[in-house]
């Protein structure tokens, strides 16, 4: 199972021999044996990667947990010092990761010497197994049932824009007053309907606009450049907005909230590594966000 685990971490037959210190062709063999053992085929094999089979992931975050297991026996016996240590793969969007998650995880290198960190950036949610994420970083109401959850803290959205915008434009009073207004949107989430509420009263209205992105930041600097109003998350926005930068529009309108989450594979038989980062990020993230302080 420890062969298994390292092909599938490294995504080659190769690499996880180099890794463990044996020949491919043993690899290949302790592959062979457990596939004969459980009667289920692992891994699809081509000459360009390797893929997990329904099987495969079944088998991979069970014998990763197995792993866990023993080395907390011999952490128990005195075997291994129980410092956090190894490489911890972390996903997020890029705007988060770039605006704050890069330098909290610095300070958890700091902090823990022994570990590593892999970021990954992506907009999409991956799959952890497949993609060998030990945490991903989301912003979202919609929780995996797959996945164990944690919710580290809020993020809130706002709506904003330059106050050249402004002065060409006459700012609008209402919601509805935004169907007037070049509203730029994000192409991942809902262009042409925005949500508000106010003390209780929900209102939706349809925009319409000349630019959306797939990318946050991108947004955000169209913004910046005078070309509309648009919903971005506070903890980019923030410091612009305390600069004047940009300007808040409809201040007692809300825009619809996300929860903050780390998702992982299963809470049992956590590494330390992984148990002191949740531990960190919610330190530092916590009920009243970074950017909100």
């Amino acid at each position: 199972m420890r062969v298994f685990s390292e092909v599938v971490t490294r995504g080659s037959f190769t690499a996880a021999a180099n890794t463990l210190g044996m020949s491919r062709a043993m690899v290949t063999r302790h592959i062979g044996e457990l596939e004969r053992w459980l009667g289920a085929r692992l891994l699809q094999r081509s000459t360009r990667r390797l893929s997990l089979t329904e099987a495969g992931e079944a088998c991979v975050v069970r014998s990763r947990q197995l792993l866990e297991l023993v080395n907390d026996v011999e952490q128990v016996v005195g075997q291994r010092d129980t410092e956090p240590h190894g490489q911890i793969r972390v996903q997020c969007n890029p705007a988060f990761g770039q605006a704050y998650l890069s330098a909290i995880l610095v300070d958890y290198l700091a902090k823990y010497p022994r570990t590593k960190i892999d970021l990954v950036l992506s907009d999409q949610p991956l799959n952890l197994v497949d993609e060998r994420i030990d945490l991903a970083i989301r912003m979202t109401n919609e929780l995996d049932p797959a996945l164990i959850a944690k919710k580290l803290s809020t993020c809130r959205a706002v709506l904003c824009c330059t106050p050249a915008y402004l002065e060409k434009n006459d700012a609008p009073k209402t919601p509805d007053d935004l169907t007037q207004h070049n509203c730029l949107s994000h192409s991942r989430v809902e262009k042409s309907q925005w949500s508000f509420s106010r003390q209780g009263e929900e209102c939706l209205v349809q925009v319409s606009g000349s630019f959306s992105a797939n990318d946050t930041m991108s947004l955000v600097e169209a913004v910046r450049a005078g070309g509309g109003l648009a919903v971005l998350p506070n903890y980019v926005v923030a410091p612009m907005l305390r600069d004047g930068e940009l300007v808040s529009v409809l201040p007692d309108w809300h825009a619809d909230e996300l929860g903050i989450y780390a998702f992982y594979i299963s809470r049992r038989h956590q590494p330390a590594s992984l148990r002191t980062l949740l531990d960190f990020l919610n330190q530092r993230l916590g009920s009243t966000p970074l950017w909100e302080r």
